[in-house]
């Protein structure tokens, strides 16, 4: 990079380096953006002006050069100014980077061994140039010449404060530049003791709402589940019949399509969740026909129908919705469900603006004034005629007496498992 900044440098062939003038003033020995960026094209062996940007952002970065009005180290191509960095100037710098006791402001090894090259090629001087960037660093400069970097750990504070929003505003206010307040609104209007405890409670009660599971509850929760199912992990749990994915025989799944004999395993596993009921095809259809006999088979149907509402793309969501009120709970409807007067209102205020949850508060309502449809389908089918013989057969269902108390037991509703 050195031998590109002599190149550079150079009066004859170099970036062409000269003194602008401004209103009643002069800035000495500048050049543009667009300049470097033509003249790297020109000499360099690079291939765009994007390749001649980075190679300007890393020359920039490692202090050869610097824009004279800001303190980013960046090279934009455009006729934003630019000063080569005098040797002297950055030996001012390294010693100003060495007396700030702060991490972030530490020399790098590369910075090191350049303070040291100057240190010796300014030897004669080098008294003075300490001297210089002892009094920089001690004292702030208020109005900054141009070419002036924020270095000392003062500047740095002061753009800290500068770019930190004000408590209780917000940061982009519509028609007002970022950092800027608007010149009709006093700082005492924007920001008031009452406004700034207000944002504050309100910030507390989001917190206080936002649940947070322990580690060790979630695990509990996956053990549960696991153990749940292990019984019906084949890898775990061998089955009466060989097992399809091992042996290559369809017979196990020829035999669970069969629904004159139901395993009580089975039913075990329509228990778990209203999911694994509906999943199975012959629980749907125990489950269908009991619900036709308690006259509430439009409650799965408005079930179902609100869950594909939730799986829908957006753009047909509308229609869904206007379908599901026109035939659940419109006036006219044609499967009108019994849902309380609370529940319908709030549905009915839900379809003004309707979304995929528009339905949610009917939903949990049908569920909780049928609850326990499937704990009654359950009770129904393993306590029908139970004592029939000794070995537990109730009807079609092989189960056990010990099997049956602990599913007499088990408090079940569905309003749960949609929760879930």
């Amino acid at each position: 990079m050195e031998q590109i900044i002599e190149k550079m440098q150079d009066e004859a062939t170099g970036v062409p380096v000269k003194t602008v003038k401004s209103f009643m003033s002069k800035i000495p020995s500048v050049f543009t953006g667009t300049d470097l960026i033509m003249w790297m094209l020109k000499n360099l062996d690079v291939e765009d002006q994007a390749e001649a940007l980075h190679l300007g952002h890393l020359m920039s970065a490692h202090g050869y050069f610097f824009p004279i009005d800001d303190h980013m180290l960046t090279i934009k191509n455009d006729n934003t100014f630019y000063r080569f960095q005098l040797l002297c100037i950055s030996a001012v710098y390294l010693c100003k980077r060495t007396m700030q006791n702060k991490t972030r402001l530490e020399l790098a090894d590369y910075e090191a061994e350049n303070l040291a090259r100057l240190q010796k090629m300014f030897s004669r001087k080098w008294e003075f140039i300490f001297m210089q960037a002892e009094a920089q660093s001690k004292v702030d400069i208020e109005e900054r010449q141009p070419g002036c970097v924020n270095t000392t750990e003062i500047d740095i504070k002061k753009a800290c404060r500068m770019n930190k929003p004000v408590p209780g505003r917000s940061r982009h206010q519509p028609g007002v530049a970022e950092g800027c307040s608007s010149p009709s609104t006093s700082e005492v209007e924007l920001v008031t003791p009452a406004d700034a405890i207000k944002k504050h409670i309100a910030t507390l009660r989001q917190r206080l709402d936002r649940r947070n599971f322990k580690l060790s509850k979630v695990a509990e929760a996956y053990i549960g589940y696991f153990e749940q199912y292990v019984e019906y992990d084949y890898f775990f749990t061998p089955p009466e019949l060989p097992s399809p994915w091992v042996s290559d025989s369809p017979e196990f799944w020829d035999q669970e399509k069969i629904a004159k004999e139901i395993p009580a395993r089975r039913v075990k596993r329509w228990a778990f969740s209203l999911q694994e009921l509906l999943q199975d095809s012959v629980g749907r259809e125990h489950f269908i026909k009991f619900l036709d006999k308690e006259f509430s088979g439009e409650n799965l149907k408005f079930w179902e129908a609100v869950q594909q509402l939730k799986a829908l793309p957006q753009k047909d969501v509308q229609d869904k919705v206007d379908e599901i009120w026109t035939e659940f709970l419109a006036p006219d409807a044609s499967c009108p469900i019994n849902v309380d007067s609370r529940s319908h209102e709030a549905t009915k205020r839900n379809m003004e603006n309707p979304d995929r949850w528009s339905f949610d508060v009917a939903a949990v309502s049908t569920h909780q004034r049928g609850g326990g449809c499937g704990c009654d389908l359950m009770k129904l089918m393993l306590s029908n005629r139970c004592a029939q013989t000794g070995s537990g057969q109730v009807g079609n269902i092989t189960t056990s007496g010990a099997f049956y108390l602990t599913m007499a037991r088990r408090d079940i509703y569905w309003v749960i498992q949609i929760s879930r």
